[in-house]
């Protein structure tokens, strides 16, 4: 019985990860003299204690094996949820547990993938919704699959369009950003000298998704606020957030608008903006007569910025897809196997990079 006893007070005073040194230690300074115990009881005591560690953490490899945690996106082709998956496969790399990426580009298929991950026994999974005003049925499909869920980028609304606060979220905080894309524009327009009465703006638009409405109005807000006409800007409304949709909606802004010789351009992301830079490009408006600034740094800005002639795309405000994709991983982790719920709200920044300094920002962002 006193044995035992000594082999139950290791564990419970010991829960870091330990090796043959801290099993000597604790029996030497604590059981020896307490227990008056001779050589042959002191061998055993250390090979049981170190038979229990070693089985210890046979276990806790072994549980981290069973977790299985889906990362579903809306648009698995674009470069930001590539980058999403990658990092979030780091942290599975570091857990030891499985990612199952998933690609859900309307409501139909993203309620079979939460359907999915309940019959292959996941226990949560990270959403990018395709559409926010499907978050009470996504609630609903993962409780009745006893999944956890937590989103990221976009946040799920009710039917009254207010966030759902009780799914844990990382997103972006959309005015901010939009804001430093604005500032961007404004301050290389009084760079080049343009007259801002003489500048049209290519409002690339998705207006039924929170964020980009938030971002783009925070960019918007900024041009107004240093002078810029709200006559000259122009809506040019996408069909999805890809590229080859923006540049169709901005060739009819820019052919509609044939006297205007110089132009901004805002969007949701790199690739609405790209699609505009494009479009300019199409309807023969030269790179130095355009300022278009994107939000997220994606393989596709960075592209653009390594051709060796610059084009009309002048920046992007980079957010870093590794907090998006590792940190919301690890945080389903940890609260499948610790029980640690995430916070609630996570707001990441971004930073804006230029083709002179984005290998700088993207080390500082831990990004290369």
């Amino acid at each position: 019985m006193r044995i035992l006893n000594i082999i139950h007070s290791y564990f419970n005073h010991h829960t870091k990860a330990i090796d043959q040194y801290d099993v000597s230690s604790y029996i030497n300074d604590h059981c020896r003299e307490q227990f008056d115990l001779g050589r042959e009881t002191m061998r055993f005591l250390k090979a049981a204690i170190l038979a229990g560690t070693v089985a210890v953490f046979a276990a806790t490899s072994a549980f981290a094996a069973d977790v299985k945690i889906g990362f579903i996106v809306k648009q698995p082709e674009e470069p930001w949820f590539q980058d999403e998956w990658k990092f979030a496969e780091v942290a599975a790399k570091e857990k030891g547990f499985t990612l199952v990426k998933i690609g859900a580009e309307d409501g139909e298929k993203l309620q079979s993938a939460i359907d999915n991950l309940g019959a292959q026994g996941a226990q949560g999974f990270i959403v990018c919704t395709p559409d926010v005003k499907l978050g009470p049925g996504i609630v609903a499909k993962a409780a009745a699959n006893d999944l956890k869920i937590m989103t990221v980028d976009d946040r799920l609304v009710n039917a009254d369009g207010s966030p759902i606060e009780d799914v844990p979220h990382m997103g972006i905080s959309a005015t901010k950003i939009g804001e430093a894309v604005g500032q961007t524009i404004v301050d290389e327009i009084k760079k080049r000298g343009w007259n801002m009465s003489e500048v049209g703006a290519v409002r690339v638009s998705y207006d039924q998704l929170p964020t980009a409405v938030d971002r783009i109005d925070g960019a918007l807000s900024v041009l107004k606020a240093n002078g810029f006409p709200q006559a000259n800007i122009f809506d040019a409304p996408q069909a999805k957030t890809d590229t080859e949709a923006a540049l169709n909606a901005s060739t009819v802004v820019l052919n509609k608008n044939a006297n205007i010789k110089k132009w901004i351009a805002v969007g949701l992301n790199d690739e609405a903006v790209l699609g505009a830079v494009r479009a300019t490009e199409t309807v023969g408006i030269p790179a130095d007569s355009m300022i278009g600034v994107g939000i997220g740094g994606a393989d596709s800005a960075i592209n653009e910025f390594k051709k060796p002639t610059a084009t009309g795309f002048f920046g992007t405000i980079i957010i870093s897809p590794k907090r998006h994709g590792y940190e919301t991983a690890l945080n389903m982790y940890n609260w499948i196997a610790d029980g640690k719920a995430p916070e609630k709200l996570i707001l990441t920044a971004g930073q804006v990079a230029l083709r002179d300094n984005y290998e700088t920002v993207r080390k500082e962002l831990g990004i290369e």
